[in-house]
């Protein structure tokens, strides 16, 4: 495998929809030392999100070859909303002809969410959705399909931003509406979505009296580096990463 300058551990491939802001800065902070990443965006025209989301499932593969022939070790898929409207076969029959064609693991974001459950032998799920109705409501027959309870949900969906109902969501607003769970009965609270930061509130909650909390992007960072480093899930692991013990450093830096 060829060792490059900056990623000497390993080189990931990254896609990521058109406007999403929180991507590339979350794994650049999450992303352990001699790792490093390139990005392709997913783009549509259409105009709801739905629509979008179903134009980048469709674009998945061709997507994958503007990397050409970049040495990459694994394509973290950061698009959760895509898994939802796919549906969990599909979306496997997706992962499993990229791995056969190309050599290397697409890792889809619902995936890991999924994977990062299971490790911590959770049932009872909360959700934060920042997602519009309609869309929560597609993620939840997600996660029921693939053998969770959705005990609870949390919105923070907010249509007022000019700019994206998502995207423009604050770090504050993911911890409000994690704070509304602590006291559920939920073995697991996930963040929902990769265009939501969540990195902070995650920090805030490694040291509290409430559920373990996960999201999107937190578990696909984990489960790519499982892919990268060859190595199997473990809960001790999974504890590692939502501590933050290694990018909470990366992550008060770039704090100040």
């Amino acid at each position: 495998m060829t060792a490059l300058e900056y990623s000497k551990r390993g080189l990931i491939g990254v896609l990521t929809p058109q406007a999403n802001t929180t991507v590339e800065p979350e794994f650049s902070i999450m992303w352990p030392k001699g790792v490093s990443m390139v990005n392709a965006r997913l783009i549509s025209s259409k105009k709801t999100i739905e629509e979008r989301l179903i134009d980048y499932t469709g674009q998945v593969e061709a997507s994958l070859d503007k990397f050409t022939n970049a040495p990459i070790r694994a394509v973290a898929f950061a698009c959760t909303g895509a898994s939802y409207l796919m549906g969990q076969g599909k979306e496997a029959e997706l992962c499993e002809r990229v791995h056969k064609n190309r050599g290397y693991p697409l890792v889809t974001a619902a995936h890991a969410v999924t994977n990062y459950l299971q490790t911590l032998f959770a049932k009872r799920i909360g959700l934060v959705s920042p997602y519009p109705p309609s869309l929560t409501e597609e993620s939840v027959g997600y996660w029921e399909s693939v053998g969770f309870v959705i005990a609870e949900v949390a919105a923070v969906f907010d249509d007022s931003s000019d700019f994206h109902p998502i995207y423009s969501l604050r770090a504050g607003s993911a911890m409000d509406a994690v704070n509304s769970l602590k006291d559920k009965d939920v073995d697991v609270i996930v963040m929902l979505g990769t265009g939501m930061p969540t990195l902070r509130a995650i920090l805030n909650c490694a040291d509290w009296d409430g559920p373990p909390v996960t999201s999107c992007m937190l578990s696909l960072a984990w489960r790519t580096m499982l892919h990268i480093d060859g190595k199997e899930a473990s809960l001790d692991g999974v504890q590692a990463w939502s501590r933050g013990e290694d990018w909470r450093q990366r992550m008060l830096v770039h704090c100040l």
